[in-house]
């Protein structure tokens, strides 16, 4: 192979919250869960207590969800002679592809907006969708510049 790829990509899924924006915005979330709680308590309604709290902790399950989900990642590495694919997961597992950029396809499916909605690499034996966890938008950013460096590849 030799020094330097053709092409590199890290693709990666977009994480709006960070650590400290989800520990803001669960304290304001139990803060305003908060209030209607105590009027309910005071007029005899106790069991909302209860319930509030469970929605306080079904909302950070669901954002410390998204969150850990975020931690997953694909490379994409485009060489003269082999295209490699790692796909890591959000619990560390990674999985890699390897194929010959000759035989391999950029297949890119479009709703009926035209919007990307899925990348995938194709060839005769095997399929592998790319970039699953990407927006339409990054998708076919993505596709295009790709595109034109597997199309470099091969000639």
């Amino acid at each position: 192979m030799q020094a330097e790829p053709i092409f590199a990509a890290t693709l990666t899924p977009h994480n709006a919250l960070s650590a400290t924006g989800l520990r803001n915005v669960m304290i304001v979330f139990a803060g305003l869960a908060a209030l209607p709680s105590l009027i309910f308590f005071q007029l005899g309604a106790w069991p909302i207590l209860g319930f509030m709290g469970l929605d306080i902790l079904l909302v950070w399950w669901a954002l410390s969800a998204s969150r850990r989900a975020g931690r997953r990642f694909e490379e994409v590495t485009l060489w003269s002679d082999a295209l490699e694919i790692r796909q890591v997961s959000a619990a560390g597992a990674e999985n890699h592809e390897r194929f010959n950029p000759f035989y391999v396809r950029l297949v890119i499916e479009r709703d009926y907006d035209e919007r990307t909605t899925a990348l995938r690499l194709r060839t005769r034996e095997r399929e592998l969708e790319i970039g699953a966890f990407l927006n339409p938008e990054d998708k076919a950013s993505f596709a295009k510049v790709f595109g034109s460096a597997l199309r470099k590849a091969r000639g």
